[in-house]
């Protein structure tokens, strides 16, 4: 029996593995239950290989003033970034955002909304299963930084509420 269970987990880790390489993914891990004191846990992972770009030597320039302009510039591009704002709401889970209960109805909020605590913002749907996201504080939607139907990672910037 123990044979069986050899041959048929050797072709399950290559599956698993298959299914990495396809979906582009750098780790799973599953449990598989034969009996009561019998299981199989398998994490298969990879490895990643970042280059890093060259380095291009550059002649030092010379100095020039700045214009209180640009430094105004910069500190807005510097706060332009979603995940910095302080009124950020970020997903709590992996999945797919829907900004609607289903197609065609009204969208749960949208720029300019003010929303109670606990109020349904938006939809994350992982493992087919819809996850209501509510707001976790009362205030003005300010931004909505999703796509209706677009993926989002865990931590991702969702909305921004003022």
């Amino acid at each position: 029996m123990a044979m069986k269970h050899q041959e048929s987990d050797v072709a399950f880790i290559k599956a698993l593995a298959e299914l990495l390489r396809e979906n582009d993914l750098t780790e799973i891990e599953v449990s598989r239950e034969y009996g009561e004191d019998d299981a199989l846990n398998v994490r298969v992972a990879r490895q990643i290989q970042v280059t890093a770009a060259p380095v291009v030597p550059v002649a030092p320039v010379a100095a020039q003033p700045i214009v209180p302009a640009v430094v105004e510039q910069a500190a807005a591009a510097a706060v332009s970034d979603p995940a910095e704002d302080p009124g950020v709401v970020v997903s709590p889970m992996v999945g797919t955002v829907y900004l609607q209960a289903q197609p065609g109805s009204p969208a749960f909020v949208k720029v300019g909304d003010t929303l109670a605590e606990g109020q349904t913002i938006l939809i994350i749907e992982a493992m087919k299963t819809m996850n209501q996201i509510p707001a976790p504080r009362a205030g003005r939607v300010k931004r909505i930084l999703v796509e209706d139907g677009s993926p989002v990672e865990f931590g991702a910037p969702l909305i921004i509420l003022e």
